[in-house]
Order: structure tokens, then sequence, then C-alpha cells
């Protein structure tokens, strides 16, 4: 049986809750949600939602980067907008990080998110 590995990338925000960043398990890692933090001070980013979303990606790339992955290796992505009228802005960044094969999606519109972020993303990936 495959052993889950928990993955807390040093390059990393610390995480908002009793949760790890990524686990992994055989060849797929689970990566949790993550929100416009700045790795450096551990805040939310302000901004616009291409502005947040821009966070969002890198926080994921720095998790990606952490397992030796890329965007490619992501077979699937849910995005969690607060208000469905930023999806446009949003697709706009999160295609120059997905520009091939992109994953399966899902983007849902939620009442609220973690300390007033106006988007999370989570993916999971395959080595």
């Amino acid at each position: 049986m495959a052993q889950k590995k928990i993955i807390k990338p040093a390059r990393s925000a610390p995480a908002v809750g009793p949760y790890n960043h990524a686990v992994r398990i055989g060849d797929l890692l689970f990566c949790a949600g993550q929100i416009p933090l700045d790795p450096a001070t551990g805040n939310l980013v302000t901004g616009d939602i291409k502005i947040q979303t821009e966070r969002v990606l890198e926080n994921v790339k720095a998790i990606l980067d952490d397992q030796k992955l890329t965007f490619a290796n992501v077979v699937k992505s849910t995005l969690f907008l607060t208000n469905l009228a930023d999806f446009g802005g949003m697709n706009e960044v999160y295609t120059k990080y997905f520009t091939t094969d992109f994953p399966a999606r899902s983007t849902i519109q939620v009442a609220a998110l973690p300390k007033g972020a106006n988007v999370e993303i989570e993916v999971i990936a395959h080595f």
C-alpha cells in the first residue's frame, strides 16, 4: 500500500488552519486550496482578481516546484470565487500558468473565503 507523505514547502506561507499544503500518495499529489497569501508576510495580498489569482497560482507553483512538478502535471483544478463576475479576469491569469493540455476544472461561487480572499485554487497533480 502506498505511503502518505505530508508536503510542507519551505517557500510557502504558513497554513491558516489545521491542514497541510499538500499530501502525496503514490503517483498523486493533492494540494490544499491556496489563497492569495504573501509567503514572506503571511498576509493577504490585496488588489483585483488578477492580482489575487497571480499570487494564488504562484503559491500553487511553490508546492509543485517543491515536488519537482509543473502545471503540466496538474490533472484537476478546482477554483472558488466569491463573485463569478470575476471569472474573465481570473481566466486571463489562469491561462498564463496552464498553457497546454488544460486539466479538468470546476469553478464554484462561494459566499466567502478565508481571510477575505476573493479566489482560492486547489489542484491534483500526477507524477
